[in-house]
């Protein structure tokens, strides 16, 4: 039996088997093996690849990717949010390579890129879905785009975008695997665990860890699990849009944004939304001996360190950096001395020895 008639064999063991406290520990062990030849697959289907992988340089402070079916208006989104010229058609498949524009909102600069039209069976290698799929992994935001017509795609595309690894509005498990060459497998949680021990082993086990500290601090979910033990998936915030409101209103679930990117509607809400979801904080800067320049922030994601900042203002600074000095909420006292592993807090103040 090849992988792909064993992954459709897993996949239909998966589906019939109902979940529960009897079958948790065969259905942990079935979605492993599913995880572990889906992965196989993919790195063999990318060996044997010969298309292009779609590329487009990084710019700005953060990049938004429009995803979404050929024809629910993402070209003529781009060009209403952006300064871009994304050639819009009546027909399918009009963008047939990323497209970006320039946002700027609120000081920052935001990059929206209108990425080519994905269909049903994408993750599975239909069109160019794969390529399509790899690209959409570098998001910093996805903002899902059906139109009025086409509500049902939501879902559809959720399930791609979660069969290429891309999680949506999740943050990354709170597991820690560390491998070693014996002993065993050690399980530490810090939380009441509704998956019982047994099956945790018999997943990590599945995936070839046999000797492993684990350190569980969230309590998991076989999926989340597996995400865990596998660690090449990507987490992502996304929102959800509603394009050509104005030419029907249905009724919409409350997690989505109605527009109209050909009349403008509800355009500086969604553009309120982005910048709120992309997270952003302000450092200002301030030279040594002078004045913080606070007409200039510098837009940064929240989380970052200071070791981020220096990247973003010069990579060289990060080998003549020496130390820095903090002015704000993320420090116990002003102007403290800190070093490259730092976190800042929005509106930190920050000086720079180099």
């Amino acid at each position: 039996m090849d992988i792909i008639q064993e992954i459709k064999r897993l996949e239909e063991e998966i589906k019939k088997t109902p979940y529960n406290k009897a079958t948790e520990h065969h259905i942990g062990k079935l979605k492993a093996k599913l995880a572990r030849l889906k992965e196989e697959l993919e790195k063999q289907r990318q060996k044997r690849s010969k298309a292009p992988a779609f590329s487009l340089r990084k710019e700005g402070d953060a990049s938004v990717f429009l995803v979404g079916f050929p024809s629910v208006g993402k070209s003529t989104l781009l060009n209403a949010l952006t300064n871009a010229k994304s050639e819009v058609g009546d027909y399918d498949f009009t963008t047939l390579k990323p497209v970006p524009g320039m946002l700027e909102y609120k000081g920052a600069k935001i990059q929206i890129v209108d990425v080519p039209g994905l269909i049903e069976g994408a993750s599975k290698g239909k069109g160019r879905g794969r390529e399509v799929l790899s690209f959409i992994r570098n998001a910093d935001l996805i903002v899902i785009v059906v139109d009025v017509f086409t509500l049902h795609n939501i879902d559809i595309i959720k399930k791609e975008l979660y069969e290429a690894g891309i999680r949506l509005n999740q943050k990354p498990p709170e597991v820690v695997i560390k491998k070693r060459e014996r002993g065993g497998i050690k399980i530490t949680s810090t939380v009441p665990l509704s998956l019982d021990e047994s099956t945790i082993v018999e997943v990590l086990k599945e995936n070839r860890i046999h000797n492993a500290e684990v350190i569980i601090r969230e309590d998991l979910t076989l999926d989340r699990l597996i995400d865990a033990i596998m660690g090449n998936r990507v987490y992502i915030p996304s929102i959800t849009v509603v394009n050509k409101i104005d030419l029907y209103q249905p009724e919409l679930p409350e997690d989505v944004i109605p527009i109209s990117a050909e009349k403008g509607i509800n355009l500086d809400k969604l553009k309120e939304e982005i910048y709120r979801k992309l997270d952003f904080i302000r450092i200002y800067l301030k030279p040594p001996g002078g004045k913080p320049d606070f007409d200039e922030p510098l837009i940064m994601r929240r989380g970052c360190t200071v070791a981020d900042v220096c990247k973003k203002l010069h990579r060289g600074m990060l080998e003549s950096f020496r130390y820095a000095k903090v002015w704000g909420k993320s420090v116990k006292y002003q102007g403290q001395r800190v070093g490259l592993d730092h976190v800042l807090e929005d509106e930190d103040i920050l000086t720079i020895y180099a």
